[in-house]
C-alpha cells in the first residue's frame, strides 16, 4: 500500500505534513470583536490577507428560512499577499497625484474586475450569507513555492461558487429552481483554473466545503408543510455539521476524503481531484434552531465531535442567558448576534489545543494509528463558520 505513495505524491504535489513553524508574533490574548459589512467575526491581529468583501444578496430569490452567520478567525502565520493582478499595489510614481491610492483600500482584491467575495484567514477562506456557507482550505506547503498561492486558490474557488450559483438562481424562475452545488463547484474550479494560468501561473491546491439552505415542501399550496433542507457539497477535509444545541445532539456531519493519512482531496495543480468526479452531495433535512458550521480542518483535528457539540451548545446556553455580548432581539436558539459568539468560543477552543504541545487531539491519534510519531494537538489555520437556520417572517 504505502509504495505508490510517492507516485501519487507527485501528481498531487505537496501534501500538508505535521509541521513546527512557529507563530508569528501575534497577540494570543482574547481575540477583538470586528463588525463589518453586517458580518460579525473575530480574529487576533494578523492581518487577513485581501481584507474582507461583503457577503453579496443571493439574487431575487425568496426563501422560507434564512441563516443568521457569525464567524471566527485564527491564522497560524500571517498569509501571503495575494499577487497581482488580483492585488494591486500603491503607486511608486511620483508624478501620480496622492489621492489616486488610500490605505483603505490596500488590501481589496479582485479578480475580472469583480471585488472578490469572502475572507481569508491565513490559507483558508470563508464565506457567509442568508443561504449560503462555506470554509475552503488551502494546502500551506504551496507557501514554500515560488508562486504558491493557496489561499488565493481557496478565495478565487469561494468567489466563483457563489457566483455560479447566484448565477443559476437569476436565471431560473423561481418556482423551479433547485440547488445544483456540484455543478455550481465544477463551475467554480474551471473558472479558477482558467484565472491563475497564462502568464499569472499562481499555483495551490484547496479543499471545499459549503452548505446551501434551501427547502421542502410547496410555498403556493397553504396546506403544504415546509421544513428546510440542506445541501450540503464537500471534496477534501474540511466539514460541515449540523448541531442541535437544544439536545446537545449532532444531526449531521460530512464525510472527509483522504488520499492517504494528512493528504486530503484537494482541488488545483497536480491534482487529479475535479468536483464532477469527487465531490459529494448530501439533501439533509434539518429544523428552525439547528445551527450548521462549516469548519475548517482546524478544529475537527484539536477537537473531537462530543467536544464540538459541547462547546456550541454551552455557548448557546450563555448566549440565552446573557452572555456573549447584547443581542439586538431575543436571544432564543443563540439569535440575533448568537452566532458570532457560539463561532469565536469554538474557535478559542480548538486554538487552546492546537497550541498546546502536550494536549491530545483527534490528529494525534490519527498518526498514532498511521505508525507516526505525534504529540500535542496540530497548529494550523482555525476557520469557523456559524448559521443558525431562523424561518423567514416573510416570503
Amino acid at each position: 500500500m504505502r509504495s505508490s505513495l510517492p507516485q501519487l505524491a507527485s501528481i498531487l504535489g505537496p501534501t500538508r505534513r505535521p509541521h513546527h513553524h512557529r507563530v508569528f508574533s501575534v497577540p494570543q490574548p482574547r481575540p477583538s470583536l470586528i463588525r463589518r459589512h453586517g458580518l460579525t467575526y473575530s480574529t487576533n491581529e494578523t492581518r487577513i490577507a485581501g481584507d474582507v468583501a461583503p457577503a453579496l444578496a443571493d439574487s431575487c430569490l425568496r426563501l422560507p428560512f434564512h441563516f443568521e452567520t457569525g464567524l471566527a478567525l485564527f491564522a497560524k502565520r500571517p498569509p501571503r499577499p495575494f499577487p497581482p493582478p488580483f492585488l494591486s499595489p500603491p503607486s511608486g510614481s511620483f508624478s501620480d497625484p496622492l489621492s489616486t491610492h488610500h490605505q483603505s483600500r490596500d488590501r481589496r482584491v479582485f479578480v475580472h474586475g469583480e471585488l472578490i467575495r469572502g475572507y481569508t484567514n491565513g490559507d483558508d477562506a470563508v464565506y457567509a450569507s442568508e443561504y449560503f456557507i462555506c470554509a475552503n482550505d488551502g494546502v500551506g506547503a504551496w507557501s514554500s513555492r515560488p508562486r504558491g498561492h493557496a489561499g488565493l486558490w481557496s478565495r478565487l474557488i469561494l468567489h466563483f461558487w457563489v457566483g455560479a450559483m447566484e448565477e443559476d438562481i437569476a436565471k431560473t424562475p423561481a418556482s423551479t429552481y433547485q440547488p445544483d452545488p456540484r455543478r455550481y463547484l465544477q463551475t467554480a474550479y474551471e473558472r479558477t483554473v482558467k484565472a491563475t494560468s497564462g502568464a499569472i501561473n499562481c499555483l495551490g491546491t484547496t479543499t471545499a466545503t459549503g452548505a446551501q439552505l434551501f427547502y421542502k415542501g410547496d410555498l403556493r399550496n397553504p396546506q403544504s408543510t415546509v421544513t428546510p433542507l440542506l445541501y450540503v457539497t464537500n471534496l477534501g477535509d474540511s466539514q460541515v455539521m449540523v448541531v442541535r444545541a437544544k439536545n446537545r445532539e449532532i444531526v449531521y456531519k460530512s464525510k472527509e476524503q483522504w488520499h492517504w493519512f494528512d493528504c486530503p482531496r484537494q482541488l488545483g495543480t497536480n491534482s487529479p481531484d475535479t468536483p464532477d468526479r469527487n465531490a459529494t452531495v448530501d439533501i439533509v433535512g434539518i429544523t428552525e434552531g439547528d445551527i450548521v458550521l462549516a469548519m475548517s480542518d482546524g478544529v475537527i483535528d484539536n477537537l473531537w465531535a462530543h467536544e464540538i457539540v459541547d462547546n456550541v451548545s454551552q455557548s448557546v446556553q450563555r448566549w440565552e442567558a446573557g452572555e456573549g455580548g447584547q443581542a439586538c432581539g431575543d436571544r432564543i436558539h443563540g439569535a440575533n448576534g448568537g452566532m458570532a459568539f457560539v463561532a469565536e468560543e469554538l474557535m478559542k477552543a480548538a486554538r487552546v489545543i492546537a497550541t498546546d504541545p502536550f494536549a491530545e487531539s483527534p490528529f494525534m491519534e490519527q498518526a498514532i494509528e498511521e505508525g507516526l510519531a505525534s504529540a500535542g494537538g496540530k497548529l494550523d489555520d482555525i476557520s469557523v463558520v456559524a448559521a443558525l437556520c431562523r424561518r423567514n417572517t416573510s416570503t
